[in-house]
């Protein structure tokens, strides 16, 4: 295993010790969160764990069955109890750019509805400003590309359609729709950003996560750090 997978790992592997008896807990997507799972797993099985998951992706919730965590949903249980998650860049102040895996829309609405959002990653993912050598995921109607691409190109961005791993087409998500990822340098205004993009007809949402993530574990190639949002 590479420095960066035990870093990720050992980042989810303190984030759930988070999780108590009981708890319903989001259950996010990628690499890093995919560690959180399996350590919950484990727990279910060695400590008699009694919890419920709700999966942000497909893949989340194919991971979670096939080792033993009970699913549920969100119109059984509207607020969570807290929800584990990765991320693809971190800035100082706990603000994130997510999407890399594609569930961003599940990820955002999970996180906003969790009392807790703990992010897991590898030190890799920390930056002094968000959108820096990062490509900002925006998920959008398949219907609205053109126009979503033009009022993108406005606001200073660089799209681009996202494509299958095989080349053969777009990549689609779990909720039917397209993700362009787009370079806009530094982003010095996230939330202006967040407010310009949201309203341009047809994007459902960002890649930026402002203001949600409570507690951040970071692994590095020794070690643990970790991150509290300060306001």
């Amino acid at each position: 295993m590479s420095w960066r997978e035990e870093a990720k790992k050992r980042a989810a592997v303190e984030a759930v010790k988070h999780v108590k008896n009981g708890d319903v807990i989001g259950l996010g997507t990628g690499s890093t969160a995919a560690y959180a799972i399996k350590e919950i797993c484990r727990r279910i099985a060695e400590e008699q764990l009694r919890v419920l998951g709700v999966p942000t992706s497909h893949r989340a919730a194919l991971l979670a069955s096939d080792c033993g965590i009970p699913l549920t949903t969100l119109d059984q249980h509207p607020v969570l109890d807290l929800d584990i998650d990765g991320a693809d860049q971190i800035d100082p102040e706990l603000n994130l750019i997510k999407g890399k895996g594609g569930a961003l829309t599940k990820e955002k609405v999970v996180a906003a509805v969790s009392k807790q959002f703990i992010v897991v990653a590898d030190e890799t993912k920390l930056t002094d400003a968000l959108g820096k050598k990062q490509l900002l995921p925006v998920e959008v109607l398949p219907f609205a590309v053109s126009l979503a691409k033009s009022k993108i190109r406005a606001a200073g961005g660089q799209p681009v359609l996202r494509k299958k791993e095989d080349n053969s087409g777009p990549y689609v998500t779990d909720n039917g729709n397209f993700i362009l990822d787009v370079d806009f340098g530094v982003i010095e205004d996230p939330y202006q950003l967040q407010q310009q993009l949201k309203v341009i007809p047809g994007v459902v949402e960002t890649g930026l996560f402002l203001g949600m993530a409570n507690i951040a574990y970071i692994g590095t190639k020794t070690n643990l750090n970790v991150m509290k949002r300060t306001r």
